[in-house]
């Protein structure tokens, strides 16, 4: 299901748009779902015209209780029965092969869509969605969906078909015992359908309080330590109790009233097997019917009751399918980013010369104001630092310069040209970034650093010397070839070394650095600001800084508060205006009394 695909998706507004947009999912399948259907019911007709024979066989053998035993014929028939449900089961092997493969390919192209997806979705949604709840989607609710699907097909073609063709059968057989069969079997048919009306909202609630829990894990080990440190486990496991409580109550009451259709089911087909038998033999005795009738009604009760089971067993895998199907297809129909395929505007780095203009930009979340009225020039080869108390916007203005966000009002011009006219890949291919949370990701030093490129061990090497990573590197077990997992792990000023140096690797001709020094000490901050001077030579920089004493030797400093540039000018202009920045300044010297 490609973009195409998806447009004819409606966003699932209840169980049954959300079974429908399963099914609408299933259609490049269709081909074999046809095919294991037609195999469910050639399985299901030889299992009905089975009791058939056996009734024949039966009255042969009561017949020669009396007399001589016709052993040619019941060997006809027994070779019959035997090719007969031979056929049958190879026709179900088939169905569950052809519906393994199916649910297969269905759970590796719908989390294929959930990845693209994922890439295609705004920072909007990040921010207010935890990674939890999208892990959920990837991993609980696609494994539910595939569960239905291989499970309950088959199951529910076969179910119907032996549903009718019994009753066909059993009227043609006899039909006062088929009105005593169906009549005891429609008690638990309706049964069923209060117990469905009555349990989906169990289900919804139990995915739903699933994705909560595993946000709510993932959060918790991610700051694991920090727990530790500020004696927060206590809350934790309250707040992890009182989402497994809920979860718990869904699933009891989910499971409990799913799990009351197959117990009573099974009894029903119990009194439809008794009130056969004794009916039965009550005709029998009065000459009404032969034995052999009854023999075959008593397996034509079981087919018939079986399929009633199955069918609730299908039933409350679709409750399960469904409420996931809902999160699923919510979850690929949020809005993505603008789609930027009309966009022909191209900026070659290689060819940029580096000015960019911030012409009264404004932005805000929701109804809240962030960027109020923001206007600046950046010439080719500036070093711009931005500084304010947090909340001022800083980190804000640097995500729509990089069309993570999309401006309110006004514009930002990159040598001329508006980002409004350029693709977001476009733009991060003109920009180096690094930022202050660090990213490693499970692999050898070398392949952290040259992230999606192919670099030189050489170029490698002689960045991590520029910036005094080289030694620490050397010091691990296997140097650069070291692999980093929960084994080799390095500290959060190597890591962020680490990232400088990945960001040093790509060549263009914008520089961001947000916070980029935070977390290294005093003595490698030095290294790295000299690196950083290196690495800034030619390009147009600006530096997010909290540590002041970081942006001396910026050409410009931009000081926000509130959204708006407050003062602007070079380290020692802004000293001398004794401002807000003086204060800002002054205050890191300040004792705290």
């Amino acid at each position: 299901m490609g973009p195409r695909g998806r447009r004819n998706i409606e966003k699932p507004k209840n169980f049954k748009q959300a079974i429908k947009n399963l099914f609408f999912v299933l259609k490049p399948f269709r081909g074999w779902i046809v095919i294991s259907i037609i195999l469910a019911f050639v399985a299901s007709i030889i299992s009905i015209l089975g009791p058939d024979k056996i009734k024949e066989i039966t009255n042969l053998i009561v017949l020669g209780l009396s007399g001589e035993i016709n052993i040619n014929k019941i060997k006809e028939i027994a070779l019959y029965l035997i090719c007969l449900y031979l056929i049958g089961a190879l026709s179900n092997y088939f169905v569950n092969f052809i519906m393994a493969t199916i649910t297969n390919r269905f759970s590796k192209t719908l989390r294929s869509q959930i990845s693209e997806k994922i890439n295609k979705l705004p920072l909007k949604y990040f921010d207010n969605n935890s990674y939890g709840e999208i892990l959920s989607c990837v991993t609980n609710d696609v494994d539910t969906m595939s569960g239905m699907i291989q499970q309950s097909i088959g199951t529910f073609v076969s179910s119907i078909t032996l549903f009718i063709g019994s009753i066909f059968m059993m009227f043609k057989t006899n039909y006062i015992l088929a009105f005593v069969s169906i009549g005891a079997s429609l008690i638990g048919f309706l049964f069923m359908m209060v117990v469905l009306i009555k349990s989906q909202k169990y289900f919804q609630k139990f995915q739903d309080e699933l994705g909560s829990l595993n946000g709510h894990i993932e959060e918790t080990y991610t700051a694991h330590n920090i727990i530790k440190v500020y004696n927060g486990y206590e809350e934790e496991v309250e707040t992890f109790d009182s989402i497994n409580n809920e979860m718990f109550e869904s699933a009891l009451k989910s499971h409990f009233f799913s799990g009351l259709m197959h117990p009573f089911m099974g009894f029903i087909g119990n009194l439809s097997y008794v009130l056969v038998c004794v009916v039965g033999s009550y005709l029998a005795i009065n000459g009404t019917i032969d034995f052999g009738v009854i023999v075959a009604f008593t397996i034509y009760a079981r087919l018939f009751s079986q399929p009633l089971s199955q069918i609730a067993q299908v039933a409350s895998s679709f409750q399960s399918a469904g409420a996931a199907s809902e999160r699923v297809f919510e979850f690929l129909e949020v809005e993505e980013m603008q789609d930027e395929h009309g966009i022909k505007t191209h900026l070659d780095k290689n060819d940029v010369k580096g000015e960019i203009v911030f012409q009264h930009v404004k932005f805000g979340y929701d109804e809240k104001t962030i960027i109020k009225d923001f206007s600046s020039r950046a010439h080719p080869g500036d070093k711009i630092a931005i500084v304010g108390p947090t909340g001022a916007g800083k980190t804000t203005l640097v995500n729509l310069l990089m069309k993570f966000y999309n401006i309110t009002d006004g514009d930002i011009l990159i040598d001329g040209v508006s980002i409004k006219n350029l693709t977001r890949e476009n733009i991060h291919d003109l920009f180096i970034m690094v930022l202050q949370d660090t990213w490693v990701f499970e692999g050898s030093i070398k392949e952290n650093i040259s992230y999606n490129k192919e670099v030189k061990f050489s170029k490698i090497k002689e960045i991590c010397q520029k910036i005094g990573l080289d030694h620490t590197i050397e010091t691990l077990s296997q140097g650069y070839d070291t692999i980093l997992n929960d084994t080799e792990t390095l500290s959060a000023g190597e890591k962020q070394l680490l990232t400088i140096a990945r960001g040093m690797i790509k060549d263009s001709p914008f520089l961001i650095l947000d916070e980029a020094t935070s977390s290294v000490d005093t003595r490698t901050e030095e290294l790295v600001s000299l690196a950083m001077d290196s690495l800034c030579e030619g390009r147009t920089s600006f530096i997010i800084a909290h540590r002041l004493s970081t942006i001396k030797n910026a050409d410009l400093i931009l000081v926000l508060n509130d959204g708006n540039i407050v003062e602007q000018g070079t380290h020692e202009e802004l000293l001398e205006k004794n401002g807000f920045y003086a204060n800002l300044y002054n205050s890191q010297f300040q004792k705290i009394n």
